[in-house]
């Protein structure tokens, strides 16, 4: 049986190899084209491998909180643990935009598309030049109708462990009043980090009740948004996982 899910999850990842050596050339070769356009391609690619990881490894999923997100733009806080949410996320919520590393810009063929769909890239080492090129790039996909997708954390960390909140998304938050919408699911139990093994199984993804941000400082922002997401998170974990990030002090690195 794991010799199966096995050869299911190294399918599933040529899958997802092929089809970015296919959809991203066609992003780029749109880049003449109005945005909607290239985000509808982009769009498509994280449906089709949404839909080919329930197929080949029997990850699915269920959305509870949908009713909370607001009619305009929003910055989401989301919890990060696989890539699963990276493509799950396009597909569940409006378009959006990504706080990301620049060096995943520089990748052939996927950076080139990637940058077309104006992503909000930094210098992760710049510190607070980093945080205000968050808040000058993010002010602008706010006003070009964009969310803005932030994962605090900064990167990938496994189920039952957390790490600090990054301060940019919250003060881009405090700066433009943007509501923070935040989510918790529990896509790392499925789609292990750093593990070609993709377990079949049910992701819960919760959307959280919207964070209004006007007359807050940028602290109390990510507090808030940590406070939710991490309790919230651990309630979709088996009970041993849950038990250990309630052990964990808050901002304590995983």
């Amino acid at each position: 049986m794991r010799l199966m899910q096995l050869l299911r999850s190294a399918l599933f990842q040529l899958f997802m190899v092929v089809t970015v050596l296919l959809w991203a050339p066609a992003v780029v070769l749109l880049a003449p084209a109005p945005y909607r356009w290239r985000y509808a391609v982009a769009r498509s690619w994280a449906r089709i491998n949404i839909a080919a990881a329930a197929r080949l490894c029997g990850i699915r999923y269920r959305v509870r909180g949908a009713e909370h997100l607001p009619p305009g733009p929003a910055i989401v806080f989301s919890k990060h643990q696989s890539a699963w949410e990276t493509l799950a996320l396009v597909v569940l919520l409006p378009p959006q935009t990504w706080v990301l590393k620049r060096e995943l810009l520089w990748i052939p063929v996927f950076g080139w598309a990637l940058a077309l769909l104006r992503p909000v890239a930094i210098d992760r080492s710049a510190g607070r030049r980093a945080v205000e090129a968050i808040v000058r790039r993010g002010r602008e996909r706010l006003r070009q109708g964009l969310w803005i997708v932030v994962y605090p954390e900064g990167t990938r960390v496994a189920p039952g462990t957390r790490r600090r909140y990054g301060i940019g998304g919250a003060v881009l938050a405090e700066r433009t009043g943007a509501p923070v919408v935040p989510v918790a699911h529990n896509a790392g139990l499925f789609w292990p980090r750093r593990a070609l093994l993709r377990r079949p199984g049910t992701v819960e993804v919760v959307i959280g009740p919207v964070i209004e941000t006007r007359g807050l400082a940028a602290a109390e922002i990510n507090a808030r948004a940590e406070r939710w997401i991490e309790t919230e998170s651990a309630r979709l974990l088996p009970p041993e996982l849950a038990a250990r990030v309630e052990a964990l002090p808050a901002g304590r690195r995983g």
